[in-house]
């Protein structure tokens, strides 16, 4: 979810700087480039995380540029401390449905919460359910770990994702979060 950012303040310090703005865990300063064509770039320096973006963009641009990278960067720190695969073996077992091969973060998926690739039993999830409840989290693994016996949806596939008792209320709340304007 993008986050309102101040009005860039020019640093009378450093002319090519737009300003600081605070994330949800950085402080983040935004460096505009003559040198930049087209591409924006961002890491962590010394705590701060450093957006280089052209200076021909407009604030607005600058705004979502910004808040997209953030958030890409706050996703795949808060990602990192979850083990997927941990996770995954502890559902598989508890739920009695088949270990996947591999179960990893997805940056890429945007429409869906999860995919498993059943000739290689391969699941990803999007990097979208890192900041969720851990049960629904956990509702999408069962999901996903249930693809591996039942590769559509139907009632055989429903029978095995229900043997955890929060499906229903984990549905829900994901219906609730895609409603949601971004």
């Amino acid at each position: 979810m993008a986050r309102p950012l101040e009005i860039p303040q020019h640093d009378p310090g450093h002319p090519a700087v737009s300003g600081r703005r605070m994330s949800t865990r950085y402080p983040v300063e935004v460096i505009r480039s003559d040198k930049r064509n087209k591409t924006v770039s961002a890491r962590i320096v010394d705590g701060v995380i450093r957006v280089r973006i052209p200076s021909w963009m407009t604030a607005a641009d600058e705004e979502q540029f910004v808040n997209d990278v953030v958030d890409r960067i706050e996703r795949e720190r808060q990602s990192s401390a979850i083990d997927l695969q941990a996770r995954a073996r502890t559902l598989a077992d508890q739920f009695e449905l088949p270990l996947p091969a591999s179960v990893n973060w997805s940056k890429v998926q945007r429409q869906r919460w999860g995919s498993c690739t059943t000739g290689s039993g391969d699941i990803r999830i999007s990097d979208r359910l890192v900041s969720v409840p851990p049960w629904v989290l956990d509702h999408v693994i069962v999901h996903e770990l249930a693809h591996l016996l039942v590769p559509h949806h139907g009632p055989e596939f429903d029978s095995l994702v229900n043997r955890n008792p929060l499906a229903e209320r984990a549905t829900g709340y994901l219906m609730a979060v895609n409603d949601r304007p971004r």
